[in-house]
């Protein structure tokens, strides 16, 4: 898989650079978020934990895929700015299990 940056912006109010990219995957399937974070870390000399792949899409038929990633000064503002989701996508925090309660069965009415 090789990755290329079509575009870059610098957020100086949101702490972050973002990112769009193309990623070609020729003889392979969609690539994984986490290798294409490796892969975005490493071209852009940033920590992997600051790296955040927000969305990716790939047309059927065709070996490439768009992408936009943001690449925050720390992963500090990584998580007070992003949105819960796509910090569990990105494995920088845990899904939270929701704990449903049963209620309790009701009292059937005396004959």
């Amino acid at each position: 898989m090789e990755i290329e940056i079509v575009e870059k912006k610098e957020n100086a109010l949101l702490e972050r650079l973002e990112v769009t990219f193309k990623a070609s995957h020729v003889d392979e399937g969609t690539p994984q978020r986490e290798a294409v974070r490796d892969k975005l870390s490493a071209l852009l000399k940033a920590p992997k934990e600051s790296v955040i792949v927000d969305a990716m899409t790939s047309e059927f038929g065709r070996m490439q895929t768009v992408g936009y990633a943001k690449v925050y000064k720390s992963k500090a503002a990584a998580l007070k700015y992003e949105r819960e989701h796509i910090l569990v996508r990105n494995k920088l925090k845990e899904k939270k299990v929701a704990v449903k309660k049963v209620a309790a069965p009701a009292a059937k009415p005396k004959k």
